[in-house]
């Protein structure tokens, strides 16, 4: 059993803890003591991020954003502040936490700057993008990832579908799409979701557009092996880390400034990565990662050669 070597000495529960009660807005630690705790922290944290990437590559490639509070510019207006991650899965059938960015908002030109500081780092071989809908996401994910396919998060499609459903037939159509992802066999699942979509046309024409325009991103998992399909739907993965990051930083407030930010939720996500990499188990096994289509295998999807247009 192989396992990535670690970058780092390695950070303990207690020092990011040490490092959420020194930001606190009612810490009491003097200025001198908090720079100790940043300094100590910060070198372990940007070998972390800035860390090459493996060059065996990362088959998935799960993208997702949560918010958080952060003082900007010399006027220290409170802004709300982007924090995007990114986590693959190697060859081997691990999962790794890739690196983060803070900014203004989830723009095209944001994206594409995160994801091409991953490419740089040695990010290659991304056969499968898991994220939501975000219209700048997916431009930049054609435009920087090109020919990998986009796997549209079937949580947050789930949200976007009955937003075009009345109130009192939501609970329907809900059930009708689990049944979807509850079939075993691609061909299956196809004709499921198009037997729901032609339910709703006389009805609820808005939601069967909606699901006619979707089909290809939010099955996009069935091109993939079987095995793989639950953890492949959805970006839940790394929703339970943005909670564990809301929770960890939640006393925290409001941020002083991004490098901050960065500091901390780098060493929430270092401590995580390396819990992951001791702990050992594989995500996918190394057979079924092996069986995961060629590039050149994989189709091309409408909506993504839209969204780079």
């Amino acid at each position: 059993m192989t396992f990535r070597q670690p970058c780092v000495g390695g950070i303990s529960t207690r020092k990011v803890d040490a490092l959420v009660a020194a930001l606190g807005v009612q810490s009491g630690i003097s200025k001198s003591q908090v720079s100790r705790i940043c300094a100590d922290i910060d070198i372990q944290v940007q070998a972390f991020l800035n860390r090459p990437l493996e060059a065996t590559g990362y088959a998935y490639l799960y993208l997702d954003a949560t918010y958080l509070h952060g003082r900007l510019g010399k006027a220290m207006q409170v802004c709300s502040r982007a924090v995007v991650v990114a986590m693959g899965v190697n060859a081997d059938g691990r999962r790794e936490l890739l690196g983060i960015k803070v900014g203004d908002s989830e723009t095209e030109s944001f994206w594409s700057e995160f994801i091409g500081s991953l490419k740089e780092r040695g990010l290659t071989g991304v056969k499968l993008v898991i994220s939501d809908a975000h219209v700048g996401l997916t431009k930049a994910i054609r435009r920087m990832l090109q020919g990998s396919c986009w796997q549209r998060c079937r949580v947050h499609f789930a949200r976007n579908l009955l937003q075009r459903v009345p109130k009192a037939h939501q609970g329907m159509v809900t059930a009708a799409l689990r049944s979807v992802f509850a079939q075993e066999k691609t061909d299956e699942i196809e004709a499921r979701w198009d037997d729901l979509a032609s339910s709703l046309v006389d009805r609820f024409p808005k939601a069967a557009e909606l699901m006619l325009h979707a089909r290809e991103d939010v099955l996009a998992f069935r091109h993939f092996p079987p095995q793989h399909w639950k953890k492949t739907w959805s970006t839940n993965l790394l929703e339970r880390l943005n909670e564990e990051i809301k929770r960890r930083t939640r006393v925290v407030g409001i941020f002083p400034n991004d490098a901050s930010i960065t500091r901390l939720v780098g060493a929430v996500l270092l401590e995580q990565d390396e819990h992951w990499q001791l702990e050992g188990r594989r995500m996918f096994s190394a057979e079924s990662m092996a069986a995961i289509p060629s590039l050149a295998e994989l189709p091309t999807q409408p909506s993504l050669q839209e969204a780079a247009a």
